[in-house]
């Protein structure tokens, strides 16, 4: 029987582990990676974040380095594996979970090696679970090689010829603008791409959110519904050059596939021999079998990660209580306000 079970060890559960720790509340972290840090290693080579150290830093150790720069994928790997070990957090890896339920006031978690008990549960697991590809895809010939972009590694893995990256975020950006430096390379979006520079003078676009309160700004506030209707920008000005100079030329949203080729929703078609999609991910929580904490949609019902499940929490959510949730800083202040909400619980005594 524990306290607390943690799922997931990645940035959110670290974070949260922080803060049980500082408060006394005994806790575990289960994690189906050999390691942690695993995600980050199994992501493309070339990945870059484009928030600067500064702000990719989880509570209680800052990260080495210029804090202004930008960290690479193998530094954030190493960083959050010397994090647990910094505050040797008790944790169980190789554990994937397969089941949660709820018995009276205990959840049981079911993994693949064993059951465990705890009185309260966070789910910690992230929200980038089960790809997305959308259906057409199968309409491809088994000429055109497909992958998602959490299979992309480098250009070396790709077939000979073009390519279309399928999706106008971060990382679609970023690998179309590697991609272009070997291949005719296609990026599909659908809608119009917006733009900020990583620094303005020598600080970062970071700094400037964040002291002018947009990355603090709650999620139901007007500036966070503004920012989320339109998306998020582009950030850093290489995909923007490489659109200007034709290295990466830009199609309108995919709306279909046969045999070789992609259609666009303007008309266009173009024949294609690689395709990576950059499209995001779904959760899936069918793993979850306690009622009132997921939507008619599976989404999780939540106020800044509380659900209305006593003893259950989420956390890592994007938006789950502003901007700045999705940035591994913006995660511990998150992860603060969860473990002060379950030591107000414990603390509660009902009268005999």
């Amino acid at each position: 029987m524990y306290k607390t079970v943690i799922i997931g060890a990645g940035q959110a559960g670290l974070a949260i582990a922080y803060h049980l720790k500082r408060l006394d509340q005994p806790f575990i972290l289960l994690d189906r990676g050999e390691e942690i840090g695993d995600t980050w290693k199994s992501r493309y080579d070339s990945l870059t974040l484009f928030t600067p150290r500064r702000y990719s830093a989880l509570p209680g150790l800052p990260l080495k380095g210029d804090p202004h720069g930008f960290p690479a994928k193998n530094e954030m790997a190493f960083y959050l594996k010397h994090y647990a070990e910094q505050f040797h957090f008790p944790v169980q890896l190789q554990t994937e979970v397969e089941s949660v339920w709820k018995e009276r006031d205990r959840f049981r978690i079911q993994t693949n090696g064993q059951t465990y008990e705890a009185s309260s549960l966070i789910i910690a697991s992230g929200p980038f679970q089960t790809p997305f590809i959308p259906n057409f895809a199968q309409k491809l010939s088994t000429d055109v090689l497909q992958m998602h972009s959490s299979q992309y590694k480098n250009p070396a893995g790709l077939s000979e010829g073009n390519v279309l990256v399928v999706g106008g975020g971060n990382s679609g950006a970023q690998i179309a603008v590697e991609l272009s430096k070997t291949r005719k390379t296609y990026l599909s979006v659908s809608q119009k791409l917006r733009f900020l520079p990583l620094k303005i003078g020598k600080r970062s676009i970071f700094w400037w959110l964040d002291k002018t309160g947009i990355l603090n700004a709650p999620r139901d506030s007007w500036v966070a519904r503004k920012i989320r209707s339109s998306g998020d920008p582009i950030f850093g000005s290489e995909l923007k050059h490489a659109l200007t100079s034709g290295a990466v030329m830009q199609k309108s949203r995919t709306i279909g596939a046969r045999g070789t080729a992609i259609q666009f929703q303007d008309g266009s078609t173009v024949e294609v021999q690689n395709i990576i999609w950059s499209t995001g991910f779904v959760s899936d929580y069918a793993w979850l079998k306690v009622k009132g904490v997921l939507d008619d949609k599976g989404h999780p019902v939540h106020q800044r990660g509380v659900t209305p499940v006593k003893g259950l929490y989420f956390l890592g959510l994007p938006w789950q209580h502003r901007r700045g949730s999705a940035l591994l800083q913006g995660v511990g202040e998150d992860a603060r306000y969860i473990a002060e909400h379950i030591q107000e619980c414990n603390e509660i005594v009902i009268p005999s």
